[in-house]
């Protein structure tokens, strides 16, 4: 029964603290990597392969030796505690959300910001709230439920290789002048350790939501998004909470045309509260089915 347990303390430590305020491991992976880049870069796959291997496989193999020593169960405690961002996904929505409740929608579209890449700074209280429930729904699957994921099928290895490849997607998986042969290799192995996460995240907001219209939603919207995983994760999630999400959006001063995600209405502020509320429901459906398949495979010993 270790990994259930040790899966239900470190939510609870995340829940409890947060993420270090001061010394997380993952910014100083991302300055790593982002020195790494500038002495390796070369716009060609081969460099971004080199590149992605030098900078993941060092801590995945110290990961492997943590593990392997009698302190086990507490270094896979910490470790799962800092690839998990439950609490800090939960206040990035909550920063926005008071910002729009206090009538401030300067310190708003700062706050979505911080958020998403697209231009926030002519973004009314509507495209704020939906910018907003898009970067939740989408990074619940990344920040919570791929990493329970990894680290059910491959113990913390498995969680921080998953962490580690999902924050170089975000540094290089851009189809960019620059990151277009560069981070080929980040995007690709991202999109491959997110197929199956992505898959059960779509599940588990359907059964914390509304069932039918999410799994509809998912399967005839989310194949359409420029994401073969976000789209029906965010599709499943705006099914579920009976809103309506995608759409035009402004990157980089050029208005793109999305596919429309979800069915409803419009997306309002309290939508950013009820999404934080979907993905609780959610998680407490994953922790029980992790409860249940070990205690199967105990019985079945």
């Amino acid at each position: 029964m270790i990994t259930p347990l040790v899966a239900a303390v470190a939510l609870f430590l995340d829940r409890w603290w947060g993420e270090p305020r001061r010394f997380h491991p993952l910014v100083g992976f991302g300055r790593l990597a982002s020195g790494l880049e500038r002495r390796l870069y070369r716009d060609s796959r081969g460099a971004g392969v080199l590149a992605w291997l030098l900078v993941v496989v060092p801590p995945v193999l110290l990961t492997i030796w943590l593990v392997s020593t009698p302190l086990r169960p507490v270094f896979e405690i910490v470790l799962l505690y800092l690839v998990i961002g439950w609490r800090a996904l939960e206040e990035a929505g909550k920063k926005v959300r008071v910002a729009l409740e206090h009538q401030d929608l300067p310190g708003a579209r700062q706050a979505v910001a911080e958020l998403v890449s697209r231009d926030t700074a002519a973004m009314n209280e509507t495209e704020a709230s939906a910018a907003t429930l898009e970067s939740l729904l989408e990074n619940g699957n990344d920040a919570i439920f791929a990493p329970l994921f990894w680290f059910v099928v491959a113990g913390a290895p498995g969680a921080v290789l998953y962490r580690l490849a999902n924050t170089l997607d975000a540094m290089w998986g851009y189809k960019s002048t620059r990151y277009l042969h560069f981070g080929w290799a980040a995007a690709r192995l991202d999109d491959v350790l997110n197929y199956l996460p992505a898959r059960l995240t779509v599940l588990s907001y359907a059964l914390a939501g509304a069932l039918k219209p999410s799994l509809q939603c998912a399967w005839t919207q989310g194949r359409g998004w420029k994401s073969p995983n976000a789209g029906p994760v965010m599709a499943a999630g705006a099914g579920a909470l009976g809103i309506r999400l995608g759409g035009r959006a402004c990157y980089q001063g050029q208005w793109q045309e999305r596919p429309v995600l979800g069915s409803g209405r419009l997306p309002q502020l309290a939508d950013i509260g009820r999404s934080a509320d979907l993905m609780t429901r959610a998680l407490g459906i994953w922790l029980a089915g992790i409860f249940i398949v070990w205690a199967v495979l105990e019985i079945m010993r």
